[in-house]
């Protein structure tokens, strides 16, 4: 397929440049550079910053190392989850890096919460902005860009500067394939963006990298992790730390945990037939038993593969059984999904 580039502005990412195939490709075997201005950056500032965060969220701000970063959720009383982030200490402030369409929920919670604590929350998205490359390639592009980047853990970042230009490099946590974003400010982007092209990137677009979420199987707030989800459900147990102390809904987490499990569980579908569409029940033995909630026709060289996301019942939630969505025909899959990761011939 002829590739025809369509250039995004600085508000608003492409969906596409033309060939998702190839922008898929680049994610998965080469390098892809993206931007992320649909992520908002919340810096938290004030003496008690690290207190006060601590008791907000699931994770464990208290022990955060300046330098590195955790992903949390934001619960309810109830212990339902109001949306998802990551928490980064910065030494003399918390940067908290979620999705544009959970800021004005994540800051009317966090107003709400601060009462009497030296606490200061401030949107700073129109101040930094970020870039995002991924792929097996991505240390040799960012190199030859200019980014000497040193050995970095998940969610560990460094400072630097590139041509008297400061920016931060934050190493991803897909467990997948190797990404990192380029932190900076938004009269940089577009310097940046070009100097990674220039050494051997592929501009991609929404839609590729939305593909590149479900093939990994990492779940979005949103159509996979909904306000009425439990954090035990969606099986990202990275995001819960359980022995940091109290936080909003902090009772409900440790109840399920002393009891056992919750009934239902975040897994993967593999497809047989046509895409079912977005929130079709699953059924078993024709009786309900789960949702689907994310799905995805992946072009890869040997073909379409049709994939989703879901949640089903935890006792049925075994690899290779045998599902209905609607007419469609589904197969559990242990995630990321198997034989895509890695491949020669996507």
């Amino acid at each position: 397929m002829a590739s025809t580039v369509v250039r995004g502005n600085s508000d608003s990412p492409a969906p596409d440049f033309g060939d998702v195939r190839a922008e898929l490709e680049a994610l998965i075997s080469g390098c892809g550079v993206y931007q992320l201005n649909s992520r908002a950056r919340i810096a938290v500032t004030g003496g008690d910053r690290v207190r006060w965060l601590n008791g907000m969220v699931t994770n464990n701000i208290r022990d955060l190392a300046p330098g590195h970063g955790v992903y949390a959720f934001l619960l309810n009383p109830q212990g339902h989850i109001l949306g998802d982030l990551y928490a980064y200490n910065r030494g003399e402030s918390l940067i908290v890096d979620t999705d544009q369409a959970q800021s004005e929920k994540l800051l009317a919670t966090f107003d709400h919460y601060i009462i009497m604590d030296d606490v200061e929350v401030a949107n700073v998205s129109d101040k930094l902005t970020a870039i995002g490359a991924t792929g097996p390639k991505v240390r040799e592009v960012m190199r030859a860009a200019g980014f000497e980047i040193p050995e970095l853990e998940p969610l560990q970042f460094v400072d630097m500067t590139r041509h008297n230009v400061p920016v931060t490099v934050v190493r991803n946590d897909n467990a997948s394939v190797e990404s990192y974003e380029l932190w900076l400010s938004p009269d940089q982007l577009t310097l940046v963006q070009d100097a990674l092209t220039k050494a051997g990137a592929t501009l991609v677009g929404t839609n590729a990298l939305e593909l590149l979420r479900i093939a990994a199987g990492i779940p979005r707030y949103g159509p996979d992790i909904r306000e009425r989800d439990l954090p035990q459900e969606t099986e990202q147990l990275r995001a819960v730390h359980f022995s940091k102390g109290c936080y909003i809904g902090q009772e409900i987490v440790e109840r399920i945990r002393s009891r056992g499990a919750v009934h239902r569980k975040f897994t993967g579908f593999e497809v047989q037939g046509a895409l079912p569409a977005v929130g079709t029940k699953i059924q078993a033995d024709g009786r309900d038993i789960g949702e689907i909630t994310s799905v995805a026709s992946l072009p890869l060289a040997d073909g379409e593969r049709s994939v989703a996301l879901g949640y089903i019942r935890r006792e049925i939630a075994t690899p290779g059984k045998q599902l209905q969505a609607g007419s469609t025909r589904l197969s559990v899959a242990a995630l990321p999904f198997s034989e895509i990761f890695g491949r020669e011939n996507l």
